[in-house]
């Protein structure tokens, strides 16, 4: 039955391909059980209750993936899409959290409805391919910048801002660890190697007290702590009209990218297109509004997917295993306290040393796609650097995206080019020229 319904023998696939395809991909993206709930805390969120709410999203969006779409691309909360949840909608912008996530439930019924009604080609034709690249690369950097504070190897520094931390700490040396040791293994090409280096730091943190060791198995957490606590209402403000827009513009981007990405690599497009693309975009959306009533971040498809297409994963069969992994990761929430926990140094100076390492990495992997931007264009390498240089530098997504939207319009007005520009970037360019002049 599970032969015919997932059609492998016309995919040239079989069981035991499919089954060690989920599990290769379950280990190259579970980092994110470990490192949701650590991000997700610090915005006031309980810890214990995100880290369900994570495995029980992601277990079902990676179900419905391979059920309606027939493809091993595997879903979770994304990956700076929680950064923005929380440094900038939450942290810089007082937001409580159970308002973003009415935010954010609000920006999942739009893309979901966009998705079904076919109005997505539009928002991706409007933002020029420079800007997409340079969103993507500043996000990358935002996390970095981040896994290096966490770390402890950047700290804040009166003066010149920041600078670098006492590298004789043991929690910044455990952190320098986990760095060189995620690296490596990711050169060598190692099969959930951010994974390995996150358990490994943990466990080498043990003897030196930096982690403790709470047990293995246990029952799941309560999800009463953030079930249903998102305030739809109390997100229904003017001045969060741009975080919605926002909220969908990431989610539109990361998944049409990924999907584009992974569809290239395991020859699933057809004539260019990606046949049953409006159910992988379906679940991208839908699943989000499940996972934001449970309490976390938007889901979205992982690129690490592409490890399980490159061991053999070529239905949706595999995502069959890899959702049943995140199901089994529910019963291992003492292990996830263990690697989540913060380490505290100093009063008020809480260190992430066995997950930072991770956020290093996946920055830098991120930033491949500079490479893309049209540098030889100042009417689109500017705004482009601006975009992904002011996302570090003012712990904002929002803000990186605004200087991007408002560079690229005036220089191309000026330069005679103003036809190049799509009017949904002038309406967006003016909408935060706006909030500049309202609220700043």
């Amino acid at each position: 039955m599970l032969e015919k319904f997932f059609q492998l023998k016309q995919t040239n696939t079989n069981f035991r391909q499919e089954t060690i395809a989920g599990v290769t991909t379950f280990m190259t993206m579970a980092y994110i059980i470990f490192v949701q709930p650590a991000v997700l805390s610090l915005a006031g969120m309980d810890f214990g209750s995100v880290m369900v709410a994570t495995c029980l999203a992601s277990a079902l969006a990676t179900f419905m993936m391979g059920l309606l779409a027939n493809y091993p691309i595997a879903l979770a909360p994304g990956m700076g899409h929680n950064f923005f949840f929380v440094y900038t909608i939450c942290l810089a912008m007082g937001i409580p959290w159970q308002t973003a996530l009415g935010a954010n439930f609000i920006s999942a019924t739009i893309c979901t409805l966009l998705f079904m009604f076919g109005f997505k080609d539009e928002i991706i034709a409007a933002v020029p391919d420079s800007i997409k690249n340079a969103i993507a690369v500043g996000i990358g950097l935002l996390i970095a910048f981040i896994g290096f504070q966490w770390s402890g190897i950047v700290v804040s520094i009166p003066g010149t801002l920041v600078g670098l931390g006492k590298l004789h700490n043991p929690a910044v040396m455990l952190s320098l660890f986990g760095i060189i040791f995620t690296s490596l293994l990711t050169v060598l090409k190692v099969k959930g190697a951010i994974l390995w280096g996150i358990l490994t730091s943990a466990l080498l943190g043990i003897p030196l007290g930096i982690t403790k060791f709470y047990g293995l198995i246990s029952l799941p957490p309560s999800l009463s702590p953030t079930f249903l606590k998102l305030n739809l209402f109390a997100a229904l403000r003017f001045d969060l009209i741009l975080v919605i827009f926002i909220l969908l513009f990431l989610d539109i981007f990361d998944t049409v990218g990924t999907l584009i990405g992974i569809g290239e690599q395991g020859n699933f497009m057809v004539n260019g297109k990606l046949p049953r693309a409006k159910y992988a975009l379906f679940t991208d959306g839908v699943t989000t509004l499940f996972g934001t009533a449970l309490g976390t971040t938007t889901l979205t498809s992982y690129i690490e997917s592409a490890a399980g297409v490159a061991s053999g994963g070529r239905t949706g069969l595999a995502n069959m295993v890899t959702g049943l992994l995140f199901l089994l990761a529910l019963f291992f929430s003492p292990l996830v306290k263990m690697i989540g926990g913060g380490y505290q140094i100093a009063q008020g100076q809480i260190l992430y040393p066995v997950t930072a390492p991770a956020l290093i990495i996946v920055g830098s992997l991120m930033l491949q796609n500079v490479i893309k931007i049209k540098w030889d264009d100042l009417t689109e390498s500017i705004p482009a650097f601006l975009t992904l240089i002011i996302m570090p530098f003012t712990f904002s997504i929002t803000e990186g995206i605004a200087f991007g939207f408002i560079s690229y319009c005036f220089l191309k007005l000026v330069t005679g080019k103003m036809k190049e520009v799509h009017w949904i970037l002038y309406l967006f360019a003016l909408l935060f020229i706006l909030r500049y002049i309202l609220f700043h």
